[in-house]
């Protein structure tokens, strides 16, 4: 039986207002179409560069894009339609996000505090002990401030924030920066640990050889749109894939030889039209440079005019 989904976003773009020269108003398109889903209890692993959209996705999910940013298209959130009002009653319960930046921590605040949001019920604090206990965080640490805590023990302490809630949807942003590849790995198996207890995760991350070791499904982003929709077992040989440039994220992995290829991602202000990867792909063509379909092929998604 398919398992019932948890957030499906249609179509999301997000654009910025800036000020050029004077009061001349620019929309800058950085998300243009981004596409997705997640199941309960399943784990999904978003991976693109720096400047793909990935983080901009998890700010539009949860309600928090900056002041100046504007967003389209549809998110459901179990089968109903994300609204603003939905979220901020959400948001922080059923829907919890772990962010990139250690910032997010008050630094004023006790962690246990923190992540038990100030009530004291000795349910809660079991629990929280629980939690502790499963991500090798002594008791004491409770009592002590973020600016005590090493980098891997913050990042414990931030998954801890998602776990206490019993959350539906957990999003995590770049979780295992600055870890080593020991603790990454287990940052890793603490988020297929909440999908085996039938929360939908969405990971955002730029490793793709960790997400791979955990993560049901891998979407690949590129200067802002949804280039491949794959099963993690798709990516144990380059033939199973269907986007050069997913193809060419797998040849990238060290254990496939580390190879790169020439060019960069384009400027939000210079994107060519059709695939925004055809600069830089050796299969381009003429019909490259018009609408390009996301469709599905051989059990996935992908959006490019060829099958493979």
């Amino acid at each position: 039986m398919e398992k019932k989904k948890i957030l499906e976003i249609k179509n999301m773009n997000i654009s910025f207002c800036q000020y050029q020269k004077g009061m001349r108003q620019e929309e800058l398109p950085v998300i243009r179409d981004l596409s997705l889903s997640v199941h309960e209890g399943e784990m999904v692993a978003v991976v693109g560069s720096s400047g793909s959209g990935k983080s901009l996705l998890a700010h539009g999910v949860m309600g928090i894009l900056p002041y100046n940013a504007s967003m389209g298209g549809e998110i459901l959130y179990r089968g109903e339609p994300l609204t603003e009002k939905r979220i901020r009653k959400l948001r922080g319960k059923e829907i919890v996000m772990v962010p990139q930046s250690t910032s997010y921590l008050d630094p004023l605040m006790k962690v246990g505090t923190q992540i038990c949001k100030g009530k004291k019920d000795p349910v809660r604090q079991k629990k929280l002990d629980g939690i502790f206990s499963r991500y090798s965080l002594a008791k004491e640490v409770q009592e002590q401030y973020p600016f005590e805590l090493s980098g891997g023990m913050t990042r414990r302490v931030m998954i801890s924030t998602a776990m206490i809630e019993d959350p539906r949807l957990v999003i995590a942003d770049e979780p295992t920066p600055g870890l080593h590849q020991k603790a990454a790995k287990r940052a890793m198996e603490h988020f297929r640990e909440l999908a085996d207890m039938g929360a939908g995760v969405l990971i955002i991350t730029h490793d793709l050889e960790l997400a791979l070791e955990t993560a049901d499904r891998v979407l690949v982003f590129y200067a802002g749109y949804t280039l491949e929709d794959a099963k993690a077992e798709d990516f144990c040989k380059e033939e199973t894939l269907r986007h050069p440039y997913t193809k060419a994220l797998w040849r990238a992995i060290p254990k496939n030889g580390f190879q790169y290829i020439d060019g960069v991602q384009p400027y939000v202000k210079d994107m060519p039209s059709g695939c925004p990867f055809a600069p830089r792909c050796s299969r381009c063509s003429e019909k490259c440079h018009g609408e390009i379909p996301y469709r599905e092929v051989n059990g996935g998604y992908v959006r490019c005019v060829y099958d493979s």
